[in-house]
């Protein structure tokens, strides 16, 4: 499922981020990788906050439908 309709509070794993090149680098670079442990915080009006590693991330509407989790 997208990260974009994930349930708030629970730890996931990153399935497959389906983002061109440049953005899946770039999320690569902030820690967003297949079998990465993310959690979304909050989701409110599009953008989703989550957590990954030690840090947080907000995320658009439109690049959270494309990061898959399980």
């Amino acid at each position: 499922m997208p990260i974009a309709v994930a349930p708030a509070g629970r730890k996931m794993k990153v399935v497959k981020v389906t983002a061109d090149d440049k953005t899946r680098r770039h999320l690569e670079n902030l820690g967003i990788t297949a079998g990465a442990e993310i959690e979304v915080i909050s989701g409110s009006g599009g953008s989703i906050i989550c957590k990954v590693k030690d840090g947080r991330l907000a995320l658009d509407k439109n690049l959270s439908t494309k990061i898959l989790v399980a």
